[in-house]
């Protein structure tokens, strides 16, 4: 395990390569830290790569070729050690590749390679999927960055907003116990904006579909966006630990979600996944801007 560090004029970014994982985003002239510090009193990560699954299977449990395996939520990848494989001024990659231990929980080849590149005050997080083997290879993949909510010390959450670039509302699922559930919740906006109450995250992460929005911010108490997500992914969570009032807000990009609680299906048939044929590469990114 080891921690890499890039730097411009204006950030300084820290990537673990345990799980690859963006764990410090700082200003060079203020030294704000905007990235969570991974405090397990509220949890323990602070922006893990989601791969083979984003979410998890119903039962933890997929089907695929007539057998049926066994994996965690958010699959291993955020678990396992990382190889650098290559390192400039402004940009680095990591990469990841399947094994022995990883077949038997998902019995698939593949190349999974994570970068990060700064430039100015952004940082962009990219992900590609290979695909070295014959038959197609079915994934899912996400970011589950979390930053600092309150920004600064003597400050409410409750003060704080999100803003999305949308129209009149949001339309989220709701999740039960058992995965994604047939009910939605509607959350109007005030000019785009969606004060974060303290019961916002009660029953657990919003999940936003169907490209409602691109762009989410986090506002300060002052309604000035110190920091922004920029995504083409087709869905996003929101996400802080429900009724514990954690010092921060997930903005998470998604190529994949949570089973519905009642799916029977194969792998093949999950909602939101990805088919990768023989020899292609998926390949997708998001941006992290400081205001």
């Amino acid at each position: 395990m080891a921690v890499y560090t890039l730097e411009n004029q204006e950030l300084t970014i820290e990537i673990n390569s345990h799980g690859a994982e963006l764990v410090s985003l700082k200003d060079n002239r203020t030294q704000t830290e905007y990235m969570w510090c991974a405090d397990p009193a509220y949890w323990k990560r602070t922006s893990p790569a989601l791969f083979p699954v984003v979410g998890a299977y119903r039962n933890n449990e997929m089907r695929y070729g007539g057998k049926t395996y066994s994996l965690p939520q958010h699959g291993f990848a955020r678990d396992m050690e990382f190889t650098l494989l290559s390192r400039s001024e402004d940009s680095i990659a990591f990469g990841l590749s399947d094994t022995e231990e990883t077949r038997e929980k998902y019995p698939f080849a593949f190349c999974l390679e994570l970068y990060y590149r700064l430039a100015g005050r952004s940082v962009t997080v990219g992900w590609r999927v290979k695909n070295p083997a014959e038959t197609p290879l079915y994934f899912s993949i996400g970011g589950h960055p979390a930053f600092n909510c309150p920004l600064k010390e003597g400050e409410r959450q409750a003060d704080y907003a999100l803003a999305f670039d949308a129209a009149e509302k949001i339309t989220s699922h709701v999740l039960g116990k058992g995965g994604v559930t047939d009910r939605y919740h509607d959350y109007p906006l005030e000019n785009g904006k969606l004060p974060i109450a303290e019961n916002l995250f009660d029953d657990d992460a919003l999940i936003i579909e169907n490209h409602q929005a691109q762009r989410v911010s986090l506002l300060d108490p002052e309604g000035k966006a110190y920091l922004t997500v920029a995504f083409d992914a087709p869905l996003f969570g929101v996400w802080s630990p429900p009724k514990k009032q954690a010092p921060f807000v997930c903005i998470e990009p998604w190529y994949g979600r949570a089973d519905h609680e009642r799916f029977e299906g194969t792998l093949e048939e999950r909602e939101w996944g990805n088919e990768l044929a023989p020899g292609e590469t998926f390949e997708a990114s998001y941006e992290i801007i400081i205001a």
